[in-house]
C-alpha cells in the first residue's frame, strides 16, 4: 500500500482536531485512497476542502458520493466520516454494523476513540460510498 502524501491545505483543517482524532482521521483517509485502488473503475480521487473538512470525490467516473472527514458537534472528541445526507449510506451502516459505529443522524459514522477502528465495517462503508451512484444505477452526484 502506497501513503498518500498529505496535501498541505488537508493537514491544516486536520490540525484543528485533537492529535487522537487527527491520526485516526489521517487512517481513515488513507483507507480512502487504499479502497479506491482496489475498487478499479473509481478513477483518480480528488481531494479538497468542503466546509473546511478533507472531502474526497470521484469527480472523474463520478462513481461515488463526497466523504469528508472530521469530528461532530455532538462528538468532537471522536472522528467521524461524513456523507451526504440524501444518501442511504448511513441507515446502511445502522442496519449492518450497529455496535461498530455511533451514528449522528443520516450524515455521520462516528468512531469513539477508545474503541478499536472497525476496520472491515469502515472498509464496507467507504466502499459503498465511492460507488454509491453505480450501485443505485445513477449518475448524479451527491
Amino acid at each position: 500500500m502506497t501513503v498518500q502524501p498529505v496535501p498541505d491545505a488537508i493537514y491544516r483543517a486536520l490540525s484543528r482536531h485533537p492529535e487522537h482524532v487527527r491520526g485516526r482521521l489521517l487512517e481513515i483517509r488513507q483507507l480512502i485512497f487504499t479502497v479506491a485502488a482496489e475498487i478499479g473503475n473509481v478513477g483518480p480521487l480528488t481531494e479538497t476542502l468542503k466546509w473546511g473538512e478533507p472531502a474526497y470525490l470521484t469527480e472523474f467516473s463520478r462513481s461515488g458520493t463526497t466523504i469528508r472527514l472530521g469530528a461532530t458537534r455532538e462528538a468532537p472528541q471522536d472522528s467521524a466520516v461524513l456523507f451526504n445526507c440524501k444518501t442511504s449510506l448511513i441507515a446502511m451502516a445502522r442496519t449492518a454494523f450497529p455496535a461498530d459505529f455511533k451514528f449522528e443522524g443520516n450524515r455521520a459514522l462516528v468512531i469513539p476513540a477508545e474503541l478499536a477502528m472497525p476496520c472491515t465495517p469502515l472498509l464496507f462503508c467507504l466502499s459503498a460510498a465511492l460507488t454509491y451512484h453505480r450501485q443505485r444505477g445513477t449518475g448524479s452526484r451527491n
